[in-house]
């Protein structure tokens, strides 16, 4: 439960511009689709798909670090992962378990004849996009449990994109096809709140001694 009459005080030690920004941002931000990105071994690839989330509003990203750890590059993410919310797990089952439990359907991208089509791709539901590695793709264990399968039509000799860039295109496509549709996509009240509390913090500097200081005096 967020504590209005804090995030009221907080909101006094930013600028009018930036609290501006936070709600403009978060009325495009949605929960509707997610990301998550399996063992992706170049780091820079990984903070670039996050960064792609910031830019298309995608609020949430998941990455499973089972072989080589957390990779997070910030430089390349450039500030993106302070407005996106990462959860990091150590194993696929429990990725896929936690998504399936909010509600996802875990939707493989990969390029396999069987999948989908960019373009006649339809969504009806939430989704969870899954990203895999550079060279062997998505594993077994996702390519088993996924609901459905996604690619991006291609016309040349390259029989695969670099990850960022398919996450790119993806996230673009579906994004426009989700805000075009009648689907709830937009985030809750309460979310809206949650991440205005959330960003405020981030951006005040000594924000604990601020907020030690408020609770001393209410």
């Amino acid at each position: 439960m967020i504590d209005l009459d804090l995030l009221s005080y907080l909101e006094t030690y930013i600028t009018p511009e930036r609290l501006k920004r936070f709600n403009e941002v978060l009325r495009e931000r949605t929960n509707y689709i997610t990301v998550a990105i399996e063992d992706v071994f170049q780091m820079h690839n990984t903070s670039a798909v996050i960064r792609s989330c910031d830019v298309f509003g995608i609020q949430n990203a998941h990455i499973i670090e089972d072989r080589f750890g957390q990779r997070l590059d910030k430089n390349i993410a450039m500030g993106a992962q302070k407005w996106v919310d990462i959860e990091r797990y150590t194993t696929v089952e429990s990725c896929i378990g936690n998504l399936r439990s909010d509600g996802y359907k875990i939707i493989a991208t990969t390029p396999n004849n069987n999948s989908t089509l960019l373009e006649d791709f339809k969504l009806e539901d939430k989704v969870a996009l899954f990203f895999g590695t550079e060279k062997e793709g998505l594993s077994p264990e996702v390519l088993e449990q996924a609901d459905g399968y996604l690619k991006i039509p291609m016309c040349g000799f390259s029989e695969s994109l670099n990850i960022s860039v398919s996450a790119a295109i993806i996230l673009y496509n579906l994004t426009l096809q989700l805000k075009r549709s009648k689907l709830p996509w937009r985030l809750t009240e309460g979310e809206i709140l949650e991440k205005r509390f959330d960003w405020t913090k981030k951006s005040i500097k000594s924000i604990d001694e601020i907020v030690e200081r408020y609770r001393i005096e209410n």
